[in-house]
C-alpha cells in the first residue's frame, strides 16, 4: 500500500453505491426491537478487514468500529446466501466491458492449491504437500486476467474436472448493445487439461482449445498466454486469507473467494 492511499477495507462511496442497493433489507422489530442493527457499510469494512489481513474472527479489534467478528461472520454468510457477491461480481464485470476492459478474444484457466488447517468440505489429501488437508481454487480468466468464474474443491481433484463447470458459470456480461457476452473465441490451459475428451467438449461449446500435451517439450509457445492466469491468482492470494484455508464451512471460504474476485475487478476499473 502506497503512502497516502486509503485503507484497502475502507468501502469507497463509489462502491459502496453499487453494493447497497444489491444487499437484502432487514426490517427491524416493532416489538421487542433489540439492539440497534450494525450498519451494512461498518460490517462489510470488518469483513474485508479479515479479508485483507487473515485475523481470525473473534480477534477484530473493537476500536476500529466494525463491530464483532460474530456480527461480520454472520453478514458475510447471510449476503453471499442471498447471491450478493455473484452479483457484485457480474455488475463490475459488466462495467468493464462497457469500458472495453474486457478481452473476449481469448481466455486462460488455471488452479492453485492452498492448505485447509482445519479440514471440512471441498478438501482432501493433497499431492504436492504430503497428502495433507488442501483444497484447490480454480479460476477461468480473461485476455488480460480479469477472473470471470471461480470454483472450490478437494485438493486431490484433477484440473479437468473443473474446466467445463467454470466454462459454464462465466456469467452473461451485459455492458454494451446486443446480446451479452458469455463466451470466448479460444482457451488457454496447461498439461493438466490435457486430453482428447475435454478439448471436444470445450469444441462443443463454441471455443477454440489450446491445451498444451504432455510428454513434449516445454516451450510450446503457449506461456506467453498463460502467464495472466497466474497473475490472477497472484492477486486472490494477495488477499492474505485466502492463502490458507481457515474455514470449515466450504461456503464461507468460496464467500470469500467472490469477493476477491469482485474487489479485483472494482481495482481494474478504477485504475
Amino acid at each position: 500500500m502506497r503512502k497516502g492511499e486509503p485503507l484497502p477495507w475502507i468501502v469507497s462511496d463509489s462502491l459502496w453505491e453499487r453494493i447497497e442497493p444489491l444487499l437484502p433489507k432487514v426490517q427491524r422489530r416493532t416489538r421487542h426491537p433489540g439492539r440497534k442493527r450494525l450498519d451494512d457499510r461498518k460490517a462489510l469494512c470488518g469483513i474485508l478487514f479479515v479479508l485483507y489481513t487473515a485475523i481470525p474472527w473473534e480477534f477484530l479489534p473493537q476500536e476500529l468500529g466494525f463491530g464483532s467478528g460474530m456480527t461480520c461472520w454472520r453478514r458475510l454468510r447471510d449476503w453471499h446466501q442471498a447471491g450478493v457477491w455473484n452479483r457484485l461480481h457480474q455488475l463490475l464485470l459488466a462495467e468493464l466491458h462497457a469500458a472495453g476492459r474486457l478481452d473476449w478474444s481469448k481466455a486462460v484457466i488455471d488452479s492453485s492449491h492452498v492448505r485447509a488447517l482445519k479440514g471440512g468440505p471441498k478438501t482432501g489429501p493433497s499431492p504436492v504437500d504430503r497428502a495433507k488437508p488442501g483444497s484447490k481454487h480454480h479460476v477461468i480468466a480473461e485476455g488480460h486476467g480479469i477472473p470471470l468464474a471461480l470454483s472450490l474443491t478437494g485438493g486431490n481433484r484433477n484440473d479437468g474436472t473443473q474446466l467445463m463447470p467454470l466454462i459454464k458459470a462465466i456469467p452473461p456480461v451485459r455492458g454494451r448493445r446486443g446480446r451479452p457476452r458469455k463466451r470466448p473465441a479460444c482457451l488457454y490451459a496447461d498439461r493438466g487439461y490435457d486430453h482428447d475428451l475435454y478439448r471436444r467438449q470445450v469444441w462443443h461449446v463454441g471455443i477454440r482449445p489450446h491445451i498444451a500435451r504432455r510428454g513434449t517439450p516445454h516451450g510450446s509457445g503457449l506461456g506467453i498466454h498463460r502467464w495472466v492466469i497466474e497473475r490472477t491468482i497472484a492477486l486472490l492470494h494477495w488477499f492474505r486469507r485466502l492463502r490458507i484455508r481457515w474455514e470449515i464451512r466450504d461456503d464461507i471460504h468460496e464467500a470469500f473467494m467472490t469477493l476477491a474476485a469482485a474487489i479485483i475487478c472494482w481495482r481494474r476499473l478504477v485504475r
